[in-house]
């Protein structure tokens, strides 16, 4: 299997690691915020220099006396990532110059006995590098490097010093590594999307907690089981837009909604305890409009029971009954319950996703619901015909049918055929797409 060397960018809070980050994978991927702490959970991305390519993660940021829980989560998973990683870039503030929690760090780097790079950011003079660079000397690490990220100077001296320290053996390009079928968890904040996706990789990948608002950056995970590849996306929160309340959180839901549009399948995740309610209504038109096929997770199942749970799944299909195509699985992250499903879900939404239908079966589907059903008129009574109908794209299946005058198409006739369509076809869980157009 291939496997990519890991570069690790770790140092406290804000000193540019995800500006750094989101430099060497060349797109903004992570958050970037003048704020300590933005990065939570662990990013990355495939990097490619001088014909070798490895894996760059960006961390949340090291402290030396974590306040809380999450804090004290966040280090623990930046140091879990500087022990496992090839390469070791450790990321200190040229403005701020050297602190006794860089000092602390570098003792604990040493300890996880990694290849490091010392790197020196916000050097944005270069006349003032030795001067900025010199007191970090004392930290004892043999490789240092200035850079700018935020104006990208010293980058390629970086790259230059990555190469150098990689592992033999590893890393070079050699083709496309498998993609998997993407998917995005999505939802309101709290109901428990890194949850499931943790439950599903067997492991706290992503960092889960009580408090709304955890997870900040769309959180990549790749996932192999039973010969199937699945990259499992975990997103923030998507709130009402009327109540997204700083720039952190508005470019975090965007983020979010650029991770729905990348993916194939979508994952809506609803809070049992809670029920359905209308920003869940909201988040399942937004990811029909998307295009994307859907699944629909009901977590936190183990906390409900009596007369709520045998209302709640006829609560759930009301209220979503615009996107009644979906299939739902009552989940517990907690427990485990029906979590291995949503991977059987999304592989065969997925699958329906991508169908194509010949274009004679589709032309008898239509040509029998023609015949079962008057099509509408026009107002002198001229009725709607349909001459032909042929599948024009994928993801989701998007049909064209050539017509007399598609002027006298509505709603409800284009709805009766894509119910005829779906009970025709194994087109669980994905939107459709029906036009009209005049034959000529």
């Amino acid at each position: 299997m291939y496997r990519a060397p890991v570069v690790a960018i770790v140092g406290r809070p804000n000193v540019g690691k995800s500006a750094l980050f989101n430099r060497l994978a060349g797109r903004r991927i992570a958050v970037v915020e003048d704020i300590p702490g933005v990065t939570r959970d662990r990013l990355s991305a495939l990097v490619e220099w001088q014909g070798r390519r490895f894996e760059v993660v960006d961390t949340g940021g090291w402290v030396s006396a974590p306040e809380d829980r999450l804090a004290e989560r966040v280090r623990a998973a930046s140091e879990a990532s500087a022990r496992e990683a090839d390469v070791v870039l450790f990321v200190v503030d040229g403005r701020t110059g050297l602190t006794p929690e860089d000092a602390e760090m570098a003792r604990s780097l040493r300890r996880a006995q990694r290849p490091v790079v010392l790197v020196v950011n916000k050097v944005d003079h270069p006349e003032r590098e030795d001067a900025l660079a010199a007191e970090f000397h004392a930290l004892g690490f043999p490789e240092v490097v200035c850079v700018s990220a935020l104006h990208g100077y010293g980058i390629g001296e970086l790259l230059d010093a990555i190469v150098a320290r990689l592992p033999e053996g590893g890393g070079e390009v050699a083709g496309e590594a498998e993609e998997g079928i993407r998917v995005a968890f999505v939802g309101r904040p709290n109901v428990g999307k890194s949850s499931l996706v943790n439950a599903l990789v067997g492991m706290d990948r992503v960092l889960v907690d009580e408090t709304p608002g955890t997870t900040r950056d769309a959180v990549d995970v790749v996932l192999r089981t039973d010969g199937r590849t699945f990259v499992l996306v975990d997103t923030a929160g998507l709130r009402r837009r009327a109540r997204i309340r700083d720039a952190l959180e508005f470019y975090s839901t965007l983020r979010a909604r650029r991770a729905l549009e990348q993916a194939h399948v979508a994952v809506l995740v609803l809070d049992a305890t809670e029920g359905p309610v209308d920003q869940d209504q909201r988040i399942a038109q937004e990811v029909v409009e998307a295009g994307r096929a859907l699944v629909v997770a009901v977590n936190k199942w183990d906390l409900v029971s009596g007369k709520n749970a045998r209302e709640l799944p006829r609560r759930v299909h009301e209220a979503l009954r615009h996107v009644h195509f979906a299939p739902v699985v009552f989940t517990s992250a907690k427990t485990g319950r029906n979590v291995r499903r949503i991977l059987d879900l999304v592989a065969r939404v997925d699958a329906s996703h991508a169908l194509r239908i010949p274009t004679g079966p589709l032309n008898r589907v239509i040509a029998r619901a023609v015949r079962e059903a008057h099509p509408p008129a026009d107002a002198s009574g001229r009725p709607l015909r349909i001459y032909y109908a042929t599948q024009v794209a994928i993801r989701p299946p998007t049909f064209v049918l050539f017509v007399n005058d598609p002027e006298i198409g509505n709603e409800s006739y284009l709805r009766y055929l894509e119910g005829r369509l779906r009970t025709s076809f194994d087109l669980l869980g994905t939107p459709l797409r029906i036009y009209l157009r005049p034959r000529r």
